[in-house]
């Protein structure tokens, strides 16, 4: 079974999913962390996002290698961040992660988040996700993250979420079958239980 979650910068995507593989029993795929690997392999060594993308190595779906280098303390940088939007903008490297995320997601049972796995990556999944949540929550969430300035973020996030919903390759939205939740005042438990009872009707 594969479950999809996805949504924008700051919606609780990563603590959500991480908590509702671990409530299922499921391996968890982190499809934005990838991109922010190679974001931070693009800025080390430059060249072609997809040739970088194509030395990847992801680790027990918790550490991530470029060309043999452990990248993983660098990704979650907001240069890792603001480069990774950029490049998810190439299709060679769209192509490339995409064939390596539907590799790992063939075989066994999953919850894997994005911004475009219910639309583009696993468009079949059993049960398919659109988390959300107001702009100034989410600038509040990640600047409690990155220990910086709310309204710093608030602009960036806006800047990012322009990007992402207005590229041309698998722009950013809710899969048309994807079960929408906004997470604004909500604890990660709350939501969790609620995916995690979705994903029980799903399998019946």
């Amino acid at each position: 079974m594969v479950v999809t979650i996805d949504g924008p910068a700051g919606a609780g995507k990563s603590s959500v999913a991480r908590a509702t593989a671990e409530r299922l029993g499921f391996a968890y795929l982190d499809t934005g962390a990838m991109y922010r690997a190679v974001a931070v392999a693009t800025l080390a060594r430059g060249g072609p996002p997809a040739e970088r993308a194509r030395a990847l190595e992801v680790v027990d779906a918790r550490r991530y290698l470029v060309d043999g280098r452990d990248v993983t303390a660098e990704i979650r940088t907001p240069a890792a961040s603001e480069e990774a939007s950029r490049i998810a903008a190439d299709p060679a490297l769209r192509a490339a992660l995409l064939e390596r995320q539907r590799a790992l997601l063939a075989e066994g049972d999953w919850v894997a988040e994005g911004r475009d796995i219910g639309t583009v990556v696993a468009p079949e999944a059993e049960l398919k996700v659109y988390l959300t949540a107001s702009a100034e929550e989410r600038a509040a969430r990640r600047a409690r993250e990155l220990g910086t300035d709310p309204q710093v973020v608030l602009a960036d996030q806006t800047l990012r979420d322009q990007q992402d919903s207005r590229r041309e390759h698998s722009p950013l939205r809710a899969a048309d079958d994807a079960v929408e939740l906004d997470t604004s005042g909500r604890t990660i438990d709350e939501v969790v239980a609620e995916i995690v009872t979705l994903a029980g009707d799903a399998r019946r």
